[in-house]
């Protein structure tokens, strides 16, 4: 019987994971595993997402996001200052470091800052902007988005024309979500409602920020990720072991499986050739169409096969990562922790994300 209720409450907690590896496993019998496989995989995303995973993990054991997350408290005065300064973070990391890095970051600092002002009932609100921002923020740089960083070396687009491009839809993404903060969210005054005396370590923060930045540096191909992934798994398991059995395997599980279902379904004769025809006629709408379905990198690697129209499909893979939970795998992060966080809410909270992601 507990064997049972064990297996159901994973099965809850880990529902796109499943879902996401039924689909991989339907898919595998379309297209039998071959050497091809080898090649979904994109290892640098997955050495990103480890480090920066563990680095986090092990930031919040030594208190690290508690403390900035009263500063913010602190500094803004009121809910409706502090939550558009949560999205506002998420949203210049996300041009800096790319919006997966973005969002497993800052995400931390917004549950922290709402739980300890006790404006919980606002959390799933908060999580859903910080993702948006951190899809819609990181349209604007080439490496902002790892599409972007696609679409920009194969079309060899000049830094310039990709700017001017995608910035309309940026500026325009920034005036709703700011809107949408200044209507859902109350200006009432926040404080914390119970302040724990949580001193720094210095000298481990110090350490940790250097290893995240090591993890950034992955990111922009500075250094061999494989070096990285070594250098970061022993930098922190020297100092906490705990914060590497914290980190969220599952959904790295869950970014292989995806990557497994969605190189299959680019294989699929049917697939290509139909997606072939369509996005000749409208690169946008086709490729936003495709991202709810298959991500917004996939969609950029199998559409631009087709289409010379990069100005189009480019904004179409960028503002195409909102909709459906898997139309940007950074969805899945941001559904991940708040799973985590607040388990209880995540029907709620998957209507809710659904409805604004749409939207905008």
């Amino acid at each position: 019987m507990n064997n049972l209720k064990n297996i159901i409450q994973f099965l809850r907690g880990n529902i796109v994971l499943c879902i996401s590896l039924v689909a991989a496993i339907i898919t595998c019998f379309i297209v039998p595993p071959d050497r091809e496989y080898v090649n979904y995989f994109d290892g640098k995303t997955l050495t990103c997402l480890f480090c920066t995973l563990a680095v986090v993990c092990a930031l919040k054991n030594i208190g690290f996001f508690y403390i900035i997350a009263r500063k913010i408290v602190n500094i803004f005065g009121n809910l409706r200052s502090q939550v558009i300064a949560l999205v506002y973070i998420t949203f210049i990391g996300s041009m800096l470091i790319a919006n997966d890095m973005a969002l497993i970051t800052f995400l931390p600092l917004g549950y922290y800052v709402l739980i300890s002002t006790n404006n919980e009932k606002y959390m799933a609100f908060t999580f859903i902007m910080q993702n948006i921002a951190a899809n819609l923020g990181g349209m604007l740089t080439p490496f902002g988005n790892p599409q972007n960083l696609y679409m920009y070396s194969f079309y060899n687009i000049p830094t310039i024309e990709f700017v001017k491009i995608m910035l309309l839809p940026f500026v325009i993404s920034v005036m709703l979500i700011t809107l949408c903060c200044f209507i859902f969210v109350k200006n009432t005054i926040s404080v914390l409602y119970e302040e724990k005396d949580v001193k720094l370590n210095i000298n481990k923060t110090i350490y940790y920020l250097l290893l995240f930045f090591l993890s950034i540096i992955i990111v922009f191909d500075l250094i061999p990720y494989i070096i990285g992934l070594i250098v970061i798994f022993i930098g922190i398991i020297a100092i906490d072991r705990k914060a590497i059995k914290s980190v969220d395997y599952s959904l790295l599980l869950t970014f292989c499986a995806f990557f497994v279902f969605s190189g299959n379904m680019a294989r699929i004769p049917a697939v290509d050739n139909t997606v072939g025809n369509l996005v000749r006629t409208s690169p946008l709408l086709i490729g936003v169409a495709s991202c709810q379905v298959i991500s917004n990198v996939p969609s950029a690697v199998l559409l631009s096969k087709f289409t010379g129209d990069y100005a189009r499909l480019l904004v179409a893979v960028n503002i195409g990562g909102t909709g459906t939970l898997i139309a940007s795998l950074a969805s899945l992060i941001t559904y991940r922790e708040f799973g985590k966080c607040m388990p209880e809410y995540m029907n709620g909270y998957l209507k809710k994300f659904t409805i604004s992601t749409f939207a905008l």
